[in-house]
């Protein structure tokens, strides 16, 4: 038995819009219910969102049975929370910081076994060989990992063609909100000269038959953004989506008070 088909790479390589939403709350019944929601994809964030290993991996267990596919975002690209992510059962993961092809390069030996990358061997017993009932797993799973880098830098979208030429790189994600910072426009990623940058950034990325890929808030954003060429577009994030239907219902509620 080989490692499980990964659906979500599949279809970034056809450059099939997939629509997704990011999880902060870091708790398997919230990602139970947004996987219930018809997203393509679902950010566990493991860089800002109140993650440990354990929760990422609860978190995986809920949304592999739905038709949403589980992205994990790492802290930081390092190959040993890509080696411990890998084997608690996910199959794509998002790497923030990348700004250089080199960087690009360590994350594809992080995620592959030998003799063509540095993963370690001790995945037998973990989840993501179902505990030792994928026989194949090992010689397989290679092909099925989808590798996401995030260029949020000047430096990033300078060495951008350089990290598109890495073998192994499946997308490259803009971190709009970390890129307007750099840029000189922190909280601002809607300034023209960022949104000049990320457009840009998005066309060289399908240019190289890469999966561009992008957060926004809003739809108007998402529509640009895929009208642009991006494949892989989150539109919300959980917390956010939760805590503005509240506000709304307890200003509406409110609202009759003051008609009395």
């Amino acid at each position: 038995m080989p490692a499980p088909k990964n659906t979500f790479k599949a279809a970034l390589a056809k450059h099939k819009p997939q629509i997704g939403c990011w999880l902060s709350f870091a708790e398997a019944t919230a990602a139970e219910l947004m996987s219930t929601t018809g997203f393509d994809w679902l950010v566990i964030d493991g860089e800002h969102g109140p993650n440990d290993l354990r929760s990422i991996r609860d978190q995986l267990m809920v949304i592999d049975p739905s038709p949403s596919h589980a992205v994990v975002r790492v802290p930081y690209g390092q190959d040993w929370i890509i080696k411990q992510a890998l084997d608690a059962g996910a199959q794509t993961l998002l790497v923030p910081l990348i700004d250089t092809a080199e960087q690009a390069r360590d994350m594809v030996k992080a995620c592959r076994y030998a003799p063509n990358g540095v993963r370690g061997m001790g995945g037998a017993g973990s989840r993501v060989t179902r505990f030792g009932s994928i026989p194949d797993y090992v010689t397989t799973a290679d092909a099925e990992i989808c590798l996401l880098v995030q260029a949020e830098s000047r430096q990033a979208l300078e060495n951008l063609d350089e990290i598109l030429a890495v073998e192994g790189v499946d997308g490259v994600f803009i971190g709009p909100a970390d890129l307007s910072a750099d840029m000189g426009y922190p909280g601002n990623s809607g300034a023209p000269e960022v949104q000049t940058a990320i457009e840009a950034a998005i066309k060289k990325i399908r240019a190289a038959d890469k999966a561009a890929g992008i957060l926004t808030l809003t739809l108007e954003g998402a529509k640009t953004h895929l009208d642009q060429g991006a494949t892989f577009v989150a539109v919300g994030i959980e917390t956010l989506v939760l805590a503005k239907a509240a506000r709304a219902l307890s200003a509406d509620a409110k609202g009759f008070l003051d008609k009395e």
